[in-house]
């Protein structure tokens, strides 16, 4: 029995080492990488309009608000 087991560990070893031996390793050359440069465009009109829209919201109120005096 302790033979069977004792041969059965060193086939076990002798296959891992076999399989261990065939393994190759293929390194391939790095590539050069291009990079493009990006050109976005935002659209922030509306931003700008709707900030002016609230900064001169005051003004328009107190204009309404003032009336000429009639002489």
């Amino acid at each position: 029995m302790k033979k069977a087991v004792l041969c059965l560990m060193l086939f076990t070893v002798l296959l891992a080492y076999i399989h261990g031996c065939q393994t190759h390793h293929k390194v391939e050359t790095v590539h050069k990488v291009e990079v493009a440069p990006m050109h976005i465009t935002i659209d922030v009109n509306v931003r700008v309009d709707r900030a002016l829209d609230d900064f001169f919201a005051d003004l328009d109120k107190t204009e309404e608000k003032i009336q000429p005096s009639a002489k």
